[in-house]
């Protein structure tokens, strides 16, 4: 029999946080060796618990989330949404028409990139970012144009590298704030030259903002829709990460479109929508409840909280490894950091092989920068997720490894 191939639209997706890296930890597992996975920015499997305030919420609607709902989500649960974006965000008045809940901003990261974009089509994306968006774009037949963010200016995106990228089959720009691998925090001076670029060539701005709830240090996160009332942005949040519930798969996505220019992609984002019947209710029912519990995610992101506490703890430690060729640009928001590695030393051309090559010898699991887009085999992702002791172990681990490695 002929064989079967895989679509040509999946011949460039990938998945590091979940490819060969993450089977050989299962290996390891299934082999009875213990492994330390920081892979996944998944809260709930380093001891962090359901919000009491959700706990709650789970028992008073579990028996009300049996049927299905709206394709869009329940329209008062898109209502406190939208009262979330104006109140506490400084959107523009929009309103539960505007929003669209899904099961994970994965889900709708799809739905967007499917509804909008042709074959040919561009979207600029940070270098490094989540691969979700990069994906979406080559499985939408299109094609992800990576613009620069400057580690020596803070991880900040370079704007001249954005205007460089910009062509005729430009459609969207994609901004990451915070940013997931490096935990940084853009400024909105930053925020305002991106969206000017965006206003200058007529482009659909996508917001993932799924951690602005994750920002410590006394820093204030900034919404591109605020600072831009008068372009079309796309803004994507959810509660995985801030309120503990990445398994419940609870996401959103607003739409700030003033001139009314997006109807027809919206409405085939509502197709999309549609084949998938409905969000998950149950975890549509807990957002209005989290969306007022601001208290224990912030406990977490001040001195003495589990978050902040595991951010110090880990670059305390990896400060000691500058002698080792370790350096970084401290994060203050999410819970990753992206050190980057002196490649000449250690004669590293595979990053992805150095990670495997560390996880078979110290049962820890890193990913390489080079799963998220990032150009060179210099940089790792260190979720800061476990307790601060055990980074501390993490992190001393890396700096034995290093003494003798080098690769051939």
């Amino acid at each position: 029999m002929r064989k079967i191939l895989k679509s040509e639209k999946t011949q460039m997706v990938r998945s590091d946080i979940r490819g060969p890296i993450y089977e050989e930890s299962l290996r390891l597992i299934n082999e009875g060796v213990e492994v330390l996975r920081l892979n996944t920015g998944n809260p709930g499997i380093f001891g962090f618990g359901l919000p009491d305030s959700l706990d709650k919420a789970v028992l008073e609607n579990y028996n009300k989330a049996v049927p299905y709902s709206d394709s869009r989500g329940i329209i008062s649960v898109r209502a406190a949404i939208a009262d979330y974006h104006n109140k506490r965000k400084n959107f523009q008045n929009i309103t539960a028409e505007d929003v669209y809940i899904g099961n994970g901003v994965s889900e709708l990261a799809q739905m967007a990139m499917l509804a909008l974009l042709n074959p040919g089509d561009e979207v600029l994306v940070p270098m490094p970012n989540y691969p979700l968006w990069s994906n979406c774009v080559y499985v939408a037949g299109a094609v992800p144009v990576h613009y620069m963010c400057d580690e020596q200016a803070g991880w900040m995106p370079d704007i001249a590298d954005i205007r460089a990228k910009i062509t005729s089959k430009t459609r969207a720009m994609l901004v990451i704030n915070p940013n997931n691998p490096t935990g940084v925090l853009y400024g909105k001076d930053v925020l305002l030259d991106m969206l000017q670029v965006a206003r200058e060539h007529g482009l659909i701005v996508f917001s993932d903002e799924i951690y602005d709830r994750l920002v410590m240090d006394g820093l204030t996160h900034h919404s591109c829709a605020a600072l831009a009332p008068d372009l079309f942005v796309v803004t994507t949040n959810g509660l995985s990460k801030s309120h503990i519930i990445c398994g419940y798969r609870s996401g959103w996505m607003a739409f700030n479109d003033p001139e009314k220019i997006g109807t027809d992609f919206i409405q085939g984002v509502l197709k999309l929508a549609s084949m998938r019947l409905c969000p998950n209710t149950l975890a549509q029912m807990l957002i209005p409840a989290a969306l007022e519990d601001e208290g224990s995610t912030q406990s977490m992101l001040v001195p003495g909280g589990r978050l902040y506490e595991q951010r110090d703890a880990t670059v305390r430690e990896l400060g000691k490894l500058e002698p080792l060729g370790v350096t970084f640009v401290k994060p203050c928001a999410a819970f990753y950091i992206f050190p980057k590695i002196d490649v000449k030393r250690y004669n590293i051309t595979d990053d992805a092989l150095f990670c495997m090559d560390f996880l078979r010898q110290k049962h820890i699991m890193l990913i390489n920068g080079r799963g998220f887009d990032w150009k060179d085999p210099d940089h790792v992702r260190v979720i800061m997720l476990p307790e601060a002791g055990k980074l501390v172990w993490a992190i001393r681990e890396l700096g034995d490894f290093l003494q003798n490695y080098r690769q051939e």
